[in-house]
């Protein structure tokens, strides 16, 4: 019989013992070696069913086709905007797959997006030179408005998130701000109330540094429920199926 050796949501090292047994299965960040499945990297342990998996708690954003991610314009080219896309690699969004308007060749591309604007944009294509092409088209996707932006640590963006929303949905209900994660770490945060919107930010940064304890989401709640301000609405119950949480 195969035996579990770490806890759920638990901080291993690269090279220690995870399971014994041929009855549970390697994945991301995790390898087999004789009946022993091992840590390869630094990362807090996921357990679901047989599977075993690793989040990473460091390394880099690495840009992957499916992604929706927040990024700036950083240039104006000939056919469309370059975009930082807080990694290595930069981004092309083209004029075709920003917008489904015609635009003339030699028109003024800065009636659409300027040097700055936030973009909220997904990724089509990553070649094996790391090229990275965007698109705009699909939902949520747009030019993000006022607000401010938050960078966190891109491993720590599924915690951040939550399973099918509920950590970001939590602190939507408690705030009353609006709040887009990128997968590239990039957080956009918008509130009526500037008090509301530093504890949208407090929290988060709280969930980045605290990624990888257990009760994470008590935890959370105990932080807004302690910090939310006498005149914050109450919040009513979670809705876990929110659509601009990416």
């Amino acid at each position: 019989m195969g035996e579990i050796q770490v806890k759920d949501k638990e901080v291993v090292v690269p090279g220690e013992t995870l399971a014994t047994g041929m009855d549970f299965l390697p994945s991301y960040g995790t390898y087999r070696e004789g009946d022993k499945i091992l840590a390869s990297r630094l990362g807090l342990v996921t357990i679901e069913g047989k599977v075993i998996k690793l989040v990473p708690l460091s390394g880099v954003y690495h840009p992957k086709r499916g992604d929706t991610i927040i990024g700036h314009v950083t240039e104006i080219l000939l056919s469309g905007w370059r975009i930082d896309t807080n990694s290595a690699y930069s981004a092309v969004l083209n004029m075709k797959d920003a917008t489904s308007e015609f635009i003339a060749r030699g028109a003024d591309l800065t009636k659409y997006f300027e040097i700055g604007d936030c973009v909220m944009v997904k990724i089509i294509n990553v070649t094996s030179q790391n090229l990275v092409d965007l698109t705009m088209k699909g939902p949520g996707l747009r030019k993000l408005r006022g607000g401010r932006i938050l960078s966190v640590n891109a491993n720590k963006v599924p915690r951040i998130i939550g399973k099918q929303g509920s950590m970001v949905s939590m602190i939507k209900q408690y705030t009353n701000c609006r709040i887009l994660v990128g997968q590239n770490g990039i957080v956009w945060i918008q509130g009526e109330d500037p008090a509301q919107e530093l504890l949208a930010v407090q929290t988060i940064k709280k969930i980045e540094r605290e990624a990888h304890i257990s009760g994470l989401t008590d935890s959370i709640k105990g932080f807004l429920e302690k910090n939310r301000g006498p005149n914050a609405p109450r919040p009513q119950a979670m809705n876990h199926g929110e659509g601009d949480a990416q």
